[in-house]
Formats: structure tokens, sequence, C-alpha cells
């Protein structure tokens, strides 16, 4: 597991469970620069520590990207609501955005879940409320 800081931001619990799973390595300071394989399949990656620069390949058989935790939601600072760690804030139980007809759903609107699932359903949700904008708009109302 490559952790980007000097320690985890995670809870004391989900800490513990990876720390007491002998099949899991941190590397702390640690950013995967490049995934390494065969053409077929994944053989390894190669990792630079942030702090001193130094890079080091790591065999493994498998990459599985869980960042995200960032927003990339700067595009729209000064336009539309953020709270202080960046995340688009949407009306109570909606997808509206503090503009009228912008829409905002997934990973940059859900500080709490961040999944694909929910994504996938805040997406349902955008398209469907302006889907209803639209129509609204163009019957006058």
């Amino acid at each position: 597991m490559l952790v980007r800081r000097d320690e985890f931001r995670a809870s004391k619990a989900m800490v513990h469970r990876v720390m007491n799973t002998p099949n899991i390595e941190v590397h702390y300071n640690s950013e995967a620069k490049e995934v390494l394989g065969d053409g077929q399949v994944v053989t390894g990656i190669r990792v630079v520590n942030n702090k001193d620069q130094s890079e080091k390949d790591i065999e493994v058989t498998g990459f599985f990207v869980a960042i995200g935790h960032k927003p990339n939601t700067e595009l729209f600072t000064g336009v539309l609501d953020m709270d202080e760690t960046g995340y688009l804030i949407t009306k109570p139980d909606s997808t509206a955005t503090n503009i009228p007809g912008v829409f905002a759903c997934g990973d940059v609107q859900d500080n709490i879940f961040r999944q694909a699932i929910t994504a996938a359903g805040t997406g349902c949700m955008a398209a469907l409320e302006a889907e209803r904008y639209l129509a609204a708009k163009e019957s006058g109302e």
C-alpha cells in the first residue's frame, strides 16, 4: 500500500486493520510513478519517494488506485459553491448547485462515500434534474 504522506489519514479502525493484515506492506511518502508489465499483465510498480525523490520498483501482480480524496473542482472555484476541501455543495436531497441549471454528481460532490456506484446513482439524479430543468425552461416555467 502506497501512502503519500508520512501517516495515514484513515480512521483508527481502518489503520488497525491494515497494519494487522500480514500480506499488506505499507510504503509511506510514496507515489506511483509507473505501472510495470510485460504487455499482458502487471509485474510491478515504480514508486517515487516524495521526500527524497528516490525511486524503487516493487513486484506486484495488480494495481488498484484509491485516490480521489481531492475533488477535481478547481475549474469551478469562485463560480460554484464549495466546502473548505473543494467538494461542490448541492441543495439538500438534490444535485442542484447554487447556479440554476448546473448540477453536480459523483466524486466532486460526495465527500462521504466517494464510490463508483454512488457516482452512477447521483449521475442519474443529475441527468433527471437537468432534464426537468430544461423541460420547465421550454414550457416557460
